[in-house]
């Protein structure tokens, strides 16, 4: 065999690259100066064993070949990555949502009934403008895409007895940008419906400004909508101002969301007999963010009521200043507001100030320690109010309270449900996150991860200010950033090294990682095979980490002590073949969980009581000392 050497010469400086060429019989080996090559080093030195390396992980590393690593490894140092941010985003197979980049296309005027099914990212401008009855339908809109964005100016504008109906709109997408402008302005009569609106969407991102202004009797309805979301905010701007006798429900509107901020200004301002209703809304959510502004002011007759709003929840931060203010004879009902496993933050600031008539303000079954300034001494009523005694709060912890929410089934289990032979529901386990790559440690290590340099995260990744974007950068920073829990230690990261290094850290270098191999058996009843407890069924612990929404490929990973492993082969219940080879985690110590944890619901017990085993899901792992 004959083999001709090149020499090699690589300058981060120059961009000069010579490649390395072998002839032969021989296979062409990775060139050593790429991404891939340098963690396959990496792993050989920190990990002491030589079990075959995951194929799921190593895949994960960053296409970046040695031209282009140079390439942006340079500019990473200049800090010029934000003028070549496309080029980088599409080679290093990066998440990167240009929002201006790409408008979507635009639907005109129609006077004619519509059924929109299975459409996508379209903008309607002036579509339904001035019509007369008739009925629209959006169902299946933009369900499953990665990034939907869409955009509806001057809807249904000074129509008369037209409907419009959002049903399953934008379902399962990772980040949806909705954009509603002068909708329903000036209408009469008809309605508006959005049932199942963005639900299990990653970050939300809806802005409803001057909707349903100066309409009369245009019932609005909200059910289902965004709910089981992670993050986001929802904006209502002027909404409903200046209308007549105009209607809104919101039913289970942000339920069992996590960290989701709604913020409403100017809603129902100087409205004549508006009545709104707020059902189960933020119910079961962990951390929900809701701001009122100006709501109600100066409106006539308005009937506004808030039934089980942030019940269940984990803590939250509602904010309602000048609240029907100078409003006339309205009514306003609180019943079991508040009502928070954990201590939230309320604020009412010029409540009912100034208002005239009969306004009433009731308070039934209100939570803990919110803060009343300068409101109506008049008219205002507080019933079954909650003092924050440590004993109350003690006893909400332990009591196992019962809550009414729907947990997906087989997402949480016993550990004897791990036995040979039993037949059991797989939850859906497949990733719905954006296929991304880690960054190379040299770039990643000139990038700034921080909330506190959100500003120039911003200009690298081209997010504009308020965008979608920009709310994946900061929802995930602040995931990061969040301080860990009792016994707990955790590391977001960017690079397979750098978890690694973090894995090593808490379980030594002996170390292995396991993931569910497929998503076969989701959604249907599976029987269980062989099971192998790892390190021999005992107690153990390990590292698990899974998934943020970010540009690259960013893991928040942490030590779960207190477990045991399992892996267990997963057969088809009718021909008993195996489908699928599943790694699960029983977590042995559930003290510190939340009441209103999925799990004691799903399981019917509370805190501490029992174990609770889940599977890995696809992409998500968990790491071990090796068996």
């Amino acid at each position: 065999m004959k083999i001709l050497f090149f020499f090699l010469y690589l300058s981060l400086s120059s961009f000069i690259v010579v490649q390395v060429f072998s002839t032969g019989t021989s296979k062409a080996k990775e060139n050593p100066f790429t991404a891939k090559a340098s963690l396959i080093r990496y792993w050989n030195k920190h990990i002491s064993n030589n079990l075959p390396k995951p194929p799921f992980l190593i895949s994960k590393a960053s296409p970046l070949n040695a031209i282009d690593l140079a390439k942006f490894t340079k500019l990473a140092n200049q800090n010029a990555l934000s003028s070549h941010v496309e080029y980088f985003c599409s080679l290093a197979n990066l998440f990167c949502f240009i929002e201006d980049s790409s408008k979507p296309d635009v639907v005109g005027k129609r006077k004619q009934d519509a059924d929109f099914a299975v459409y996508s990212s379209k903008s309607f401008s002036g579509y339904g403008t001035s019509r007369l009855g008739g009925f629209d339908s959006f169902k299946n809109y933009s369900d499953g895409l990665n990034t939907p964005n869409e955009s509806f100016k001057k809807y249904s504008r000074e129509s008369n007895g037209h409907r419009e109906e959002f049903t399953s709109y934008a379902k399962y997408a990772n980040v949806a940008t909705d954009n509603f402008v002068n909708y329903g302005s000036s209408s009469t009569g008809g309605s508006g419906e959005f049932n199942n609106y963005q639900e299990r969407v990653n970050v939300p991102n809806l802005r409803f400004t001057t909707y349903d202004s100066d309409g009369n009797n245009h019932k609005l309805s909200f059910s289902s909508y965004s709910s089981e979301t992670n993050s986001g905010s929802e904006a209502f701007i002027t909404y409903g101002k200046n209308g007549n006798a105009v209607p809104a429900e919101f039913t289970s509107y942000s339920d069992n969301t996590n960290t989701i901020g709604s913020s409403f200004t100017g809603y129902g301002e100087l409205g004549n007999a508006p009545n709104n209703s707020f059902k189960a809304y933020g119910d079961s959510g962990n951390n929900p963010h809701n701001n009122f502004k100006s709501y109600g002011l100066a409106d006539n007759s308005g009937i506004n009521s808030f039934t089980s709003y942030r019940d269940s929840a984990n803590v939250g931060d509602d904010s309602f200043q000048s609240y029907a203010r100078n409003s006339n004879s309205g009514k306003v009902n609180f019943a079991n507001y508040g009502k928070t496993f954990n201590v939230g933050n309320d604020t009412f600031k010029e409540y009912g100030k100034g208002s005239t008539g009969s306004t009433t303000v009731g308070f039934k079954i209100y939570g803990l320690d919110p803060s009343f300034k300068d409101y109506a001494k008049k008219g205002v009523t507080f019933a079954g109010y909650t003092n924050s005694s440590s004993k109350e709060i003690l006893a909400s912890r332990i009591s196992g309270i019962s809550v009414n929410r729907w947990v997906e089934p087989g997402k949480f289990f016993r550990e004897s449900m791990l036995k040979q032979g039993n037949v059991m529901v797989m939850p859906d386990i497949g990733d719905k996150m954006p296929k991304r790559s880690f960054l190379p440690r040299w770039i990643l290590s000139k990038l700034p991860f921080s909330t506190s340099r959100l500003s120039e995260l911003r200009e690298i990744f081209g997010a504009a200010e308020n965008s979608s974007m920009e709310h994946v950068l900061f929802n995930a920073l602040m995931e990061c950033e969040r301080p860990p829990s009792q016994g707990e230690t955790k590391q977001c990261v960017g690079s397979v090294e750098d978890m690694i290094d973090f894995a090593t850290l808490g379980l030594g270098h002996n170390i292995t990682v396991r993931t569910t191999k497929n998503v076969k058996g989701s959604e249907q009843e599976i029987m269980i095979g062989k099971v192998k407890g790892i390190n021999g069924g005992e107690v153990t612990k390990s590292v698990s980490c899974h998934q943020s929404l970010y540009p690259y490929l960013v893991y928040y990973c942490h030590s779960v002590p207190k477990v045991r492993v399992y892996e267990a082969e997963i057969l088809d219940v009718k021909s008993q073949s195996k489908i699928n080879h599943g790694a699960a985690i029983c977590h042995l110590d559930t003290s510190a969980w939340s009441p209103s944890h999925g799990a004691f619901v799903a399981l019917g017990s509370s805190p501490g009581r029992i174990e609770v085993c889940h599977w890995i899901f696809e992409n998500d792992m968990t790491w071990t000392i090796a068996d």
